[in-house]
């Protein structure tokens, strides 16, 4: 009994370690069959065709995107006997051997947990002997962050100058912890996300294969919770496989992974924008009902409200939106009325809300509240359409008052005689009053070097920094501080004299003169301090002034009852 007991044992083992997982049946062998990284592997490629292969590379990026692969094909590329234009042959002894990773001339290392000082000794021991078979060594090291800082010190002459048979091959998802000193002697390849249309549609070829069916929409949920990581997604594939044990179904793929079904997702939002809390109340009973993790189906509604801004930004732009095209044209339906600034406070909003969860007591509570807080948000709405009557007319929950039509003016009956006004009742025309010019004062003295800045900036900044000491019988006392002595030097050239002399004449008119006293650590008159508080004053009031007499900002004093009390510069 025990025999048989251990033989039913034994047999049942045997069955389960036969099965091998998606992710490592459909590993890539060969670089035509890499997914989303077409830089690199044209890159690679190209080396290899013009000897241009060097001795080290370090292969970053995000995890399960292909860099292990790639080191694996590399090595394949340039150790297969029977390779055409470094494209291997699979079938040779030397193929196996690195697909099933026991080539002896293909050593990898994992740096997790052979991080220490003694195991880089012995890898630089062995880089001395030259290839069992073929041309080259290659040295696979994974997770090379992982390294002690001695490790790393040990590998940097080896890495720097190694033998002619020797290619290192260092793969990390943390790049930021190699020391510059190892990233300077290698080349750096990074891998970057694969994009969902190409996971979906790699996940879509292998259920062919694998004589699966499955939607589209299931897949697309598939590779979105992927997070653009291959493997990733190839493993969520397997999982869902076993739980359906059939057709593959965006209900069931939900169910199994913990996921909210997309027409739920779009439910809520449209709710969000329309400001819709009795039907909010509804989709939360339904959300409950489905067990959402709050964090998971926040995160879906701020990347779909990312999605929004940059479609209605570009409504072109399809290719920076990782989703379906039937979810795309139903977003570009579902914000078309809606103004960016809206999309923008929604979108704070929510992540205001993501941080509190992630500190809530009660993640569900605060969730619920959260999306009620979303559907009755007061509405940000365009103030150009607004004030030509073209936006939407609520605004926080409040209609705006019609303003009255004007009368129509009723229709004169036509005179039956033409009177005319007798000669004495013509007017003359009006003469133009001439021009008043402003006195020469510490007011109008800082008006006339901003009005110079627009027109000689050159002579504007000279006597910007003079001292406005007096006006006495239209003659204009001017004082440099100590610090701009040389100003009142450079004044008394007769070029700039004359100069300046013309600039107040057509300003002020002409009859005023100007003097230029000798620099002082206490010159008398107002302080550059003061003439720039002044300036401040007079810009703000004239500032002010524009405003209220723009008839748009009377438009809108009108329309919300309002009035303006500050005026921030932008």
């Amino acid at each position: 009994m025990g025999c048989l007991a251990a033989f039913f044992s034994f047999s049942i083992q045997g069955k389960f370690l036969s099965y091998q997982v998606i992710a490592r049946k459909y590993r890539p062998q060969s670089f035509d069959q890499m997914i989303g990284q077409s830089h690199i592997t044209q890159t690679l490629t190209n080396a290899l065709k013009n000897n241009r292969l060097p001795h080290a590379l370090l292969f970053t990026g995000p995890r399960g995107t292909g860099k292990t692969s790639s080191a694996r094909i590399l090595a394949k590329a340039i150790r297969c006997p029977n390779a055409v234009d470094f494209v291997p042959c699979h079938t040779c002894q030397s193929c196996l051997e690195i697909a099933a990773s026991r080539s002896i001339d293909v050593i990898e290392i994992d740096g997790a947990s052979n991080n220490g000082v003694d195991a880089i000794r012995d890898l630089r021991d062995n880089v001395m002997f030259a290839p069992a078979v073929g041309k080259y060594k290659v040295f696979i090291i994974d997770e090379v962050h992982m390294l002690s800082t001695n490790a790393f010190n040990a590998l940097l002459k080896t890495l720097e100058e190694p033998p002619p048979h020797v290619v290192f091959i260092l793969a990390t998802t943390e790049v930021h912890k190699i020391p510059q000193t190892i990233l300077s002697r290698c080349q750096r390849f990074d891998f970057r996300r694969i994009a969902l249309k190409q996971i979906a549609d790699h996940l879509n070829k292998i259920c062919g294969e694998e004589n699966y069916t499955a939607d589209a929409a299931a897949l697309w949920l598939i590779a979105r919770q992927g997070d653009g990581s291959m493997r990733d997604s190839l493993s969520l594939l397997d999982q869902v496989i076993s739980f359906t044990n059939g057709k593959l179904t965006e209900a069931e793929v939900s169910q199994v992974l913990g996921l909210t079904e997309r027409s739920l997702v779009y439910e809520i939002f449209q709710n969000i924008l329309n400001r819709n809390p009795i039907e909010m109340v509804g989709a939360i009973k339904k959300l409950a009902q489905s067990g959402q993790n709050p964090n998971l189906f926040l995160e879906d509604l701020s990347k779909i409200i990312r999605h929004s801004l940059i479609l209605k930004t570009d409504a072109t732009a399809r290719l920076l939106i990782d989703l379906p095209d039937d979810e795309i044209d139903l977003l570009l339906k579902q914000v078309e009325s809606t103004s960016d600034g809206d999309l923008h406070l929604l979108f704070d909003m929510t992540l205001k809300s993501l941080s509190d969860i992630s500190r809530a007591q009660d993640p569900q509570t605060l969730f619920e509240m959260a999306l009620l807080r979303l559907a009755q948000a007061p509405r940000i709405l365009d103030l150009q359409q607004l004030l030509s009557g073209k936006g939407d007319s609520k605004v926080r929950g409040e209609v705006l008052p019609t303003p009255p039509k004007p009368a129509e003016a009723k229709a004169q009956p036509q005179q039956s005689k033409v009177t005319l006004a007798p000669k004495e009742s013509v007017k003359p025309t009006p003469v133009a009053a001439p021009k008043i010019l402003p006195l020469l004062n510490a007011d109008n003295w800082i008006l006339f070097v901003e009005k110079l800045k627009s027109t000689d900036a050159l002579t504007a900044s000279k006597i910007e920094n003079l001292y406005f000491v007096d006006c006495q019988n239209k003659k204009v006392s001017l004082q440099p501080p100590m610090q701009f002595a040389f100003i009142g030097t450079q004044l008394q050239t007769p070029e700039l004299r004359e100069k300046l002399q013309g600039l107040i004449d057509s300003e002020f008119g002409p009859g005023y003169t100007f003097e230029v006293l000798k620099a002082q650590t206490d010159a008398q008159g107002d302080s550059a301090q003061s003439l720039s508080a002044k300036k401040l004053v007079l810009a703000e009031e004239k500032k002010k002034e524009s405003w209220q007499l723009d008839p748009r900002i009377q438009k809108a004093q009108e329309v919300f009852k309002g009035q303006i009390k500050i005026i921030k510069n932008d």
